[in-house]
């Protein structure tokens, strides 16, 4: 853990460079002291939406839910999520001044044990 994933409309992708905005997520996660070997982001592009009223054409958005396993401080996961969400910013920067758009990120504590296994943190160790 953590798993990242990024939603934002069709309308954003032509410009919105999210497998560079992906490798920013990563890099920030790793900076803020996530298992680098636990780390998985993804980008989903969506096609059907609706965005306020549905009457705005170019409306967008762009949300981000970062899940993590719990035990972290809440100091943690305000930084780890305030430099998120300033990754985030900067990278739609062009866009949040050109078009109507808006910006989200969630923060999902797992509460309950997951399962998993993973043999990529080997290679960080």
């Amino acid at each position: 853990m953590p798993h990242i994933t990024v939603e934002y409309t069709d309308n954003l992708k032509k410009d919105g460079d999210f497998t560079g905005l992906l490798k920013k997520i990563n890099e920030t996660l790793i900076s803020e002291g996530f298992p680098i070997g636990g780390i998985r982001s993804r980008a989903i592009e969506l096609k059907d939406y609706c965005v306020a009223d549905g009457k705005g054409k170019d409306d967008s958005f762009v949300h981000v839910t970062l899940k993590i396993g719990a035990g972290r401080t809440e100091v943690v996961k305000k930084a780890a999520c305030d430099h998120l969400f300033d990754v985030l910013e900067n990278h739609l920067e062009k866009q949040f001044a050109n078009r109507y758009l808006a910006l989200s990120l969630e923060l999902a504590e797992f509460t309950y044990p997951t399962y998993k296994k993973n043999n990529i943190h080997q290679r960080y160790r």
